[in-house]
């Protein structure tokens, strides 16, 4: 593990990027972008006209490490480059931004008000390559509707099953066990989920850390028994489907909690905008969710 990464994600002013859409969400992420179905045709050019953008989000001047400590991408975009080099490399050595990787198959159907993972054939090659490629850490997503305990105990059991894989790779799992931020109950939801991460956390090895990716919670500062424990080394916030704005609302009152947004992030960006344009939006977008991390 690169020591001046861990301490980075450990006690590092700022937020982590989520450049991970993959599979079915390209094609919203594309036409939020202002790209059309009708514009491309195929899977191969669907992820070049992915990869570009990603690309114009990672090289514009306003993204570094000053502002965000990491990125997490899908794995295509690890297996490509940007600026001729690989992505994850380009990340930490021109920009100073930790990468990760994106590692779950997609959710499975839903089954006692939760979704699980869907197997994750080939995970301990997929983690080799990532480290050779210098990823630092993963993440993996399952989703919460209700608050129905068997289910969101087999969340939890199933993230922290999969995180003990990752960790003997010698990698740091974002474990994320998202709460629909429509779930029925859900303040109950989340507080029996802040006591099933609680009881697993307790079953970690001596030394061992992981990360976690939680929804925004509806009662503030309900995860900081997670933010200060000491086999979590930091506790990253998605924004769930909230405008940036009121996720950056909610954010900035539960300390310690900073942000991983994807949608949020990109929110305003347009393959149209000329670079100056687009440079001025991505720079707001990143003001605003690095305040609402460092409150």
């Amino acid at each position: 593990m690169n020591p001046q990464q861990y301490a980075k994600i450990k006690s590092g002013k700022g937020f982590i990027a989520a450049l991970d859409q993959s599979g079915g969400s390209t094609p919203k992420a594309l036409r939020l972008y202002g790209i059309a179905e009708s514009e491309y045709s195929g899977d191969a050019q669907m992820f070049d006209l992915m990869h570009a953008m990603r690309t114009r989000i990672v090289t514009s001047p306003v993204f570094d490490g000053s502002r965000i400590l990491g990125a997490i991408l899908f794995e295509q975009t690890m297996d490509r480059e940007i600026a001729g080099r690989g992505t994850a490399d380009y990340l930490w050595s021109v920009k100073e931004v930790v990468p990760f990787l994106k590692v779950d198959k997609g959710l499975a159907d839903e089954a006692n008000g939760a979704q699980l993972m869907k197997p994750m054939p080939g995970l301990d090659a997929l983690l080799a390559r990532a480290r050779a490629k210098g990823v630092f850490g993963t993440k993996m997503r399952s989703v919460i509707k209700h608050a129905d305990a068997k289910g969101i105990e087999d969340v939890v059991a199933q993230q922290f099953s999969v995180g003990g894989q990752i960790l003997a790779a010698g990698l740091v799992p974002i474990i994320e066990p998202e709460v629909d931020i429509h779930a029925t109950d859900k303040e109950g939801a989340e507080r029996q989920l802040l006591a099933a991460i609680l009881r697993h956390l307790a079953k970690l090895g001596d030394g061992q850390q992981v990360m976690l990716k939680l929804t925004i919670p509806s009662v503030d500062d309900l995860y900081l028994p997670l933010i200060e424990h000491p086999a979590v080394l930091r506790v990253v916030a998605l924004s769930g489907g909230y405008s940036r704005d009121e996720a950056n609302r909610r954010l900035a009152r539960n300390r310690g909690l900073i942000a991983s947004f994807s949608r949020a992030l990109t929110e305003g960006l347009t393959a149209q905008q000329s670079d100056a344009e687009f440079d001025a939006a991505l720079d707001q977008s990143i003001a605003s969710i690095y305040a609402a991390s460092v409150t």
